[in-house]
């Protein structure tokens, strides 16, 4: 559910022609979804879509606390392979 929820963030980005989109670790707060697995969805789904689709040209992950910012940066740059 958490991955179709970025994939349809990202397809109304691009249906309004919108450049640029950010997102919150989306269910980790109330919700208690574990923020590394909710990380790796997120930045998959964002990688993947980014990589077909060139209306988006810039996504934020927004991040409230020094652990998530270095939650999603880890998996960025593992992902990237860094």
């Amino acid at each position: 559910m958490l991955a179709r929820c970025y994939r349809s963030c990202l397809a109304l980005a691009e249906g309004n022609v919108m450049r640029s989109i950010g997102f919150p670790a989306i269910s980790t707060g109330v919700y208690g979804f574990p923020l590394e697995r909710a990380t790796l969805i997120a930045v998959i789904e964002t990688r993947d879509f980014l990589r077909t689709n060139e209306s988006v040209e810039e996504v934020t992950f927004v991040c409230f606390t020094p652990y998530a910012y270095h939650c999603y940066l880890s998996t960025v740059q593992e992902l990237a392979g860094r």
